[in-house]
């Protein structure tokens, strides 16, 4: 078995994953025209990645959250080029997707270093211009982020996501016995002693009807988009979320929590998933588990108890079923190598998938480069005399 030491890797305090900006490019310098010089052109404004930048340091350093890069310098008789105005950078977390005001996509930052030009400087004054300058470009962004992990943990209020994320990292999340514990992100880090890292990140539970933005709604389910995988997070006595509503089962808790995302966004389904069984150390817990193995194998036996439009247009089909207490540590061990090993195996299907493709490619262009050799041959041959 593989032994393994986690460490925290980030606790968010006062959380914050979109912020609204103003951006304006510098205006350019004024042209010379008696002796036909041009000015410099405006900054522009641009957005840098950082992996140690957040969007809570980056509004408190900027609280009035406006950014205008430098004019251009005026054509002058000693420099009848005008230099260009100074660039202004936004410092950002990676994971960022920039917008502007009418919700279009401008770009994504997902590494370190990562750049996006959002607002671009004015030109110089020129012959066209009439030597006088171009304002730059004005610029309303949102910066919307969405956490980067291996692991996303899945599951209703109350499932013992805190507490599985406490065992499996040194992370230490609030932990108590109501629901919407978690009311913010937070990543843990799997170490293992090969130096195999995965990170694991524990979002808001989710509720019937999050798709809707109930409950933490999409401010939940966003973050899942980026994660490499999904741990369905269940518990064995299944949920009930308050008096007034509905009890459902651990069969009923994975059938919802898969219909939720389906709604969100049908792509959240194709994610390779996990299923961790929780609170196996309480009364009964093994008889249930057997229900519900037989459940998850036969599902189809069981939708009857939905309403029609409770039921998702497919199942997900569980990579491994691991059942586990995060309190006595049952099965934790068992679901920290099922973990690796269903990164490791996608990760090698993703390589295979690449190969094959970059291979049928090299094919179709040797068949290609093969079909038009005859026709270059019947050119370029010499001529046979009798």
């Amino acid at each position: 078995m593989v032994r393994c030491s986690c460490v925290l890797l980030r606790k968010y305090g006062n959380f914050i994953d979109n912020l609204r900006l103003f951006t304006r490019g510098g205006s350019g310098g004024m042209g010379y025209p008696r002796l036909g010089g041009e000015g410099g052109k405006g900054g522009d404004v641009w957005v840098v990645a950082h992996n140690k930048m957040t969007l809570k340091q980056l509004k408190d350093k900027y609280p009035q959250k406006r950014f205008v890069a430098g004019e251009g310098a005026n054509s002058r008789v000693s420099a009848l080029k005008g230099s260009k105005g100074k660039d202004c950078e936004i410092p950002v977390p990676v994971g960022i997707s920039v917008t502007d005001e009418n919700g279009k996509i401008i770009g994504e930052l997902n590494k370190e270093k990562d750049r996006l030009l959002v607002a671009e400087g004015g030109l110089g004054g020129k012959l066209l211009t009439n030597f006088l300058p171009l304002k730059g470009q004005k610029r309303v962004i949102h910066l919307d982020l969405k956490l980067m992990a291996d692991i996303g943990l899945v599951g209703f209020p109350n499932a013992g996501k805190s507490s599985l994320l406490s065992q499996i990292s040194h992370a230490k999340p609030a932990i108590a016995d109501y629901a919407f514990t978690t009311l913010k992100p937070e990543l843990g880090k799997i170490m293992y002693n090969d130096f195999k890292q995965i990170s694991v990140a524990d979002l808001p539970g989710l509720i019937e009807g999050a798709h809707m933005n109930k409950g933490m709604g999409h401010k939940f389910l966003k973050h899942i988009e980026r994660t490499r995988q999904l741990l369905f997070v269940v518990d064995i006595s299944g949920f009930q979320l308050s008096s007034q509503t509905q009890y459902r089962t651990a069969f009923e808790t994975i059938i919802l929590l898969t219909k939720e995302l389906e709604l969100y966004k049908e792509e959240l389904q194709t994610k390779p998933a996990l299923l961790a069984v929780n609170k196996m150390d309480l009364p009964d817990a093994q008889d249930k588990f057997r229900v519900l193995m037989n459940q998850l194998q036969n599902p189809k036996d069981f939708l009857h108890v939905f309403e029609k439009n409770m039921i998702p247009e497919r199942t997900i089909e569980f990579q491994h079923i691991i059942p586990i207490s995060a309190i006595t540590r049952e099965g934790i061990d068992e679901l920290k190598n099922c973990i690796r090993k269903s990164l490791d195996e996608h990760a090698n299907w993703e390589n295979d998938a690449y190969h094959k493709k970059q291979l049928l490619n090299l094919q179709i262009s040797n068949t290609v480069s093969y079909s038009e050799t005859p026709s270059k041959n019947t050119v370029t041959s010499p001529r046979m005399d009798n």
